[in-house]
């Protein structure tokens, strides 16, 4: 037989799927259920338990059980870093995330702490950098609303961005365009980049801080971004929450074939 707590949790599962409890609407009080005749405290509680674990909720003290907001946003891939966006405009490349996807934003729903450090191997490697050399880390929190997204940290080379907004702890993005374009002012246009993406089990830190539910991975990604003389003028970590993105790519197929006969 199905355990009476499973049968609960298929049934707010339906209901949250229904749309009968909206992204952001908090559950019933467990001892509202039980008073309904749903359950005992603990088939309820197994329940809710049950339903963060499939990643439909978030339970949090004071917060009770809420439902998750189920639709990702489009982590959208090269035209987030489109030049007429930062260069010419003031859309920086989480808010051209929140733009395609139809969603608001504030300025602010990017806060940022900023140090100098000794560089980590990873971040000396991709500089050109001896380890322990010094660097700038620029570490970002993003939410949407009250929640967290991802985290993203970018490491400069202090001549590249000393005395500039990209040192500046001041929340949301160093500025009209953001980081990119501080760096443009600065005679570093960005020209291309390189991203690596993996997924992997989160940190007790990270579970705490994008407030993930239990067994949800984070997806990591290294970006590397260049001028068009090669030079490395950021290498950024970031860290998202898996379910809260889709990663979307659109770029013309290439064809090295035709590329070979052209030259």
């Amino acid at each position: 037989m199905t355990p009476k707590w499973r049968e609960l949790a298929d049934k707010l599962a339906v209901q949250i799927k229904r749309g009968e409890y909206e992204p952001g609407q908090q559950l019933p009080q467990i001892r509202e259920l039980v008073a309904e005749g749903e359950g005992s405290k603990s088939t309820v509680h197994a329940a809710y338990k049950a339903l963060e674990a499939e990643g439909l909720v978030t339970s949090s003290r004071g917060h009770g059980t809420v439902v998750r907001q189920q639709v990702p946003l489009k982590r959208i891939g090269i035209a987030r870093y489109d030049k007429a966006k930062w260069r010419d405009g003031d859309e920086v490349a989480f808010i051209a995330d929140r733009v395609a996807s139809g969603r608001s934003y504030r300025r602010n729903e990017q806060s940022q702490t900023v140090s100098l450090i000794a560089a980590p191997p990873a971040v000396a490697a991709a500089h050109g950098l001896s380890e322990g050399a010094e660097v700038y880390a620029r570490a970002r929190l993003v939410k949407e609303g009250d929640q967290p997204t991802h985290t993203l940290t970018s490491y400069y080379r202090p001549e590249h961005v000393e005395g500039t907004r990209l040192v500046d702890p001041t929340p949301g993005p160093a500025g009209k365009g953001g980081g990119f374009r501080v760096l443009y002012d600065a005679g570093y246009e960005i020209d291309h980049m390189k991203e690596r993406l993996f997924a992997r089990t989160p940190t007790s830190d990270e579970v705490k801080l994008l407030q993930l539910p239990p067994g949800e991975p984070v997806v990591e990604l290294h970006r590397t971004t260049y001028t068009a003389s090669g030079t490395v003028v950021e290498f950024a970590i970031g860290v998202h929450a898996a379910s809260r993105f889709a990663w979307e790519y659109d770029f013309q197929v290439p064809d090295s074939a035709k590329d070979e006969k052209g030259q």
